[in-house]
């Protein structure tokens, strides 16, 4: 029997909340924890991005080690002030990602990421996005390592992303 492994990310190319140019090369040096969404999300996105943030918090020093990334499934209307405004006012340590409806559908597809435009009457524009909700992380030059689902306890989190930080963690880092 041969096993196929399947490749989990890859190169992006992106706008990032302040309207910057920016590629996963741009976060070498550091590890991706990258979440996708949209900011009209009212459940899960919100929820996940909370409980990242308490990660971040719970790491300490340890977090400058990561590169939070918020990616749209969304891209009609999170542009990068719909991101900023979102996530300045709730998840400030996150950065936001946008682009073109194939930038997005190329990183989403290299992530196996599923998003669908579905009809939503609770919506003020009339519709949503429901999509995968897992956080991929990387190592410190853009190669998957790990995910988690929406539903991993915080604690689980923490010391998986501890144990990435120790095993990458130059020998001048390690006593942080």
């Amino acid at each position: 029997m041969t096993i196929s492994l399947v490749k989990i990310g890859g190169a992006f190319e992106l706008t990032d909340h302040h309207g910057q140019h920016v590629s996963d090369r741009t976060y070498r040096g550091r590890h991706m924890m990258i979440f996708f969404g949209f900011t009209h999300c009212r459940k899960v996105c919100p929820e996940t991005l909370g409980k990242m943030s308490e990660v971040l918090d719970r790491l300490g020093s340890r977090a400058e080690a990561f590169a939070p990334l918020y990616i749209t499934v969304d891209p009609e209307r999170d542009d990068p002030q719909r991101m900023r405004a979102f996530l300045e006012a709730n998840f400030p340590r996150f950065t936001g990602l946008t682009g073109n409806k194939e930038q997005i559908d190329a990183v989403r597809s290299a992530y196996k990421v599923f998003a669908e435009r579905t009809p939503d009457e609770e919506d003020p524009e009339g519709y949503a996005v429901p999509h995968s909700a897992l956080v991929y992380i990387t190592d410190r030059a853009g190669q998957y390592v790990t995910h988690f689902n929406d539903g991993a306890p915080i604690e689980k989190i923490v010391s998986r992303l501890n144990s990435v930080w120790a095993d990458e963690a130059p020998k001048e880092d390690r006593s942080g």
